[in-house]
Order: C-alpha cells, then sequence, then structure tokens
C-alpha cells in the first residue's frame, strides 16, 4: 500500500493500479525489460493490474513471469470494461495509467488517474480528464517510488 497525504486534496491509501497495456505500458504490443523490472518493484507496494484488448496478442507473453492480473476484453467497448475493472478494485483505493481515449472512463472512476504521452501518443481528450500528465511511462514509477512528487503536483 502506499499512503499519500495530499493537502487540499485527499488522503490517499493505494492499494491498486491498472495499466492500460498498448501505448502505456508496452509499444506495439511489446514491454521493455526496463519496464519489466519497475513492474517488478512497484508489485512490492501496489497490485498490478493491466487492462487490455490486446491488440497484438502478446499481452500475456510479454507479462510472463511478472505476477500480474491481467484483464482482457473484446475491443468493441473497451471504455466501459475498463471502466468496471477500476470499480471492481474500489475506485478510492486504485490508480489508473492510460494514454488512450478509450481510458478516460476509468480515470474518471480512480482516485488519481495519470495520462501518458509517449511515443505512441496520447489522447488529448483524456489528458483533460487526468489528474496528472506525465511525458514517459518511466515517470509515473518515478511518481510512485517518490510520492512527495504527486503530493506537489495535486496540493492546493
Amino acid at each position: 500500500m502506499i499512503h499519500i497525504d495530499i493537502p487540499g486534496f485527499k488522503n490517499l491509501e493505494i492499494e491498486n493500479i491498472v495499466f492500460d497495456y498498448n501505448g502505456t505500458i508496452a509499444r506495439d504490443g511489446k514491454m521493455s525489460d526496463e519496464i519489466r523490472e519497475m513492474i517488478i518493484d512497484l508489485k512490492k507496494d501496489l497490485n498490478v493490474y493491466v487492462a487490455t484488448a490486446d491488440t497484438h496478442g502478446s499481452v500475456e507473453k510479454e507479462c510472463t513471469g511478472l505476477g500480474i492480473t491481467i484483464e482482457k476484453f473484446p475491443t468493441e467497448n473497451a471504455a466501459k470494461f475498463k471502466r468496471e475493472i477500476v470499480r471492481s478494485l474500489g475506485t478510492e483505493n486504485t490508480i489508473c495509467v492510460g494514454n488512450g481515449l478509450n481510458d478516460i472512463e476509468m480515470s474518471k472512476e480512480c482516485v488519481v488517474s495519470i495520462a501518458v504521452i509517449g511515443p505512441e501518443g496520447c489522447s488529448g481528450k483524456l489528458i483533460s480528464n487526468c489528474d496528472i500528465v506525465v511525458s514517459s511511462i518511466s515517470d509515473v514509477f518515478g511518481l510512485l517510488a517518490n510520492t512527495g512528487r504527486i503530493m506537489a503536483t495535486l496540493r492546493t
């Protein structure tokens, strides 16, 4: 669990993180060794979930050995499925991370939502719905390892 007391915002008790897969933690269906290592480290503090329609059919292979939960769903209504995943985990103790238009609904549900502007781009509409916007997926892991950064960004 990660505890963050953010003045004027919320007192957070984060248990879960939901990552969109393609475009967020994977590029063209492939996850880098660096991201794999950061996920392994993050698992010490949070339950890690990957939500994906698995466009490239690679998520299970790429996530082998990570010990995370993969939530796959059909490509139709991806936004609805992602929202329901977050709701099932508990909106007040879940952070979500994404880059696409279909990540908006889960970003509205999570206690803190993070948009990633990565090599595959980021939906402008998602950016306006998220609490935090970063320029790389590595920045997300940096925020979670150094929660004072989250506090500095979100405090009033």
